[in-house]
């Protein structure tokens, strides 16, 4: 059953992928994500349904557009292949089960958000609102488990972890308000549901890592002089690997953690 939801899911990462990569490119700039259909930002041809296959169109195409032969970007077909790899790692992970939806739904707004505040230093409150009560029907759905024992247990820790990591990032938000923006605090509270869901050691853990990943990121740009102790970098993506890691195995490490107490 797990190969049948890794192949599933490559499949649907590739189709989000492709979406995604218009996600990247509109929200930032206000505009609708359904219309109008996507088109050369050269000659202003629509693109064709046959040249819209995720990767495989860019490799038959060579990279460029049919009509007039403007480069298309290889940072399409690269979250396209991304996004795959992204939901059959997930899905290898949970197997067929019903936490699935739930994740791929994170890793999908994940790699968003990260794309976008990479190229703008913002979270959109398009793609972070929305994924609050996403987030929570799909985690109570994965709670109610049909295919076996309910777990109520972890929508209480889900509710904790959601208010506890938005308090956090706020207060720290006033402490230092050049550290972080407010989208990095909405951001937290959405991540803060699916940790505590998963786990005290994982909102523990995940919670730190994306601090202690984010730091040692900055240690090496100052190193290398690629930025000042002034510059700032987009805390999102560290966040969202944070996360991954409080997810993966931050229960794991939290127990390694107190053993070795």
């Amino acid at each position: 059953m797990t190969g049948l939801a890794v192949t599933l899911a490559v499949v649907l990462g590739l189709a989000v992928g492709s979406f995604l990569n218009v996600v990247v490119w509109r929200v930032p700039r206000g505009e609708s994500v359904s219309h109008p259909p996507s088109a050369c930002p050269r000659c202003g041809h629509a693109i064709r349904a046959r040249d819209n296959v995720p990767v495989v169109s860019w490799l038959l195409l060579h990279g460029r557009c049919r009509d007039c032969g403007e480069p298309i970007s290889a940072r399409y077909p690269t979250v396209e292949a991304g996004t795959a790899v992204v939901f059959g790692l997930v899905a290898w992970w949970t197997g067929l089960s019903w936490t699935l939806p739930a994740l791929l739904y994170l890793a999908a707004i994940s790699i968003a958000l990260a794309l976008i505040d990479i190229e703008t230093h913002r979270l959109p409150d398009r793609i972070v609102l929305p994924s609050y009560p996403i987030a929570v029907a799909l985690l109570v759905l994965a709670s109610a488990n049909p295919a076996g024992e309910p777990d109520w247990s972890a929508l209480v820790r889900m509710a904790i972890g959601g208010v506890l990591m938005f308090v956090v990032y706020f207060l720290m938000l006033l402490a230092y308000p050049r550290g972080m923006g407010f989208g990095d605090v909405k951001l937290a509270g959405v991540l803060g549901l699916y940790l505590g869901w998963f786990g005290w050691g994982a909102l523990v853990v995940g919670w730190f890592s994306a601090f202690l990943l984010g730091g040692l990121y900055s240690v090496v740009l100052l190193a290398r002089r690629k930025a000042g102790r002034k510059s700032g970098i987009p805390f999102g993506p560290w966040m969202i690997l944070g996360a991954a890691v409080g997810i993966g195995a931050g229960n794991e490490i939290w127990s390694a953690y107190l053993g070795s107490m």
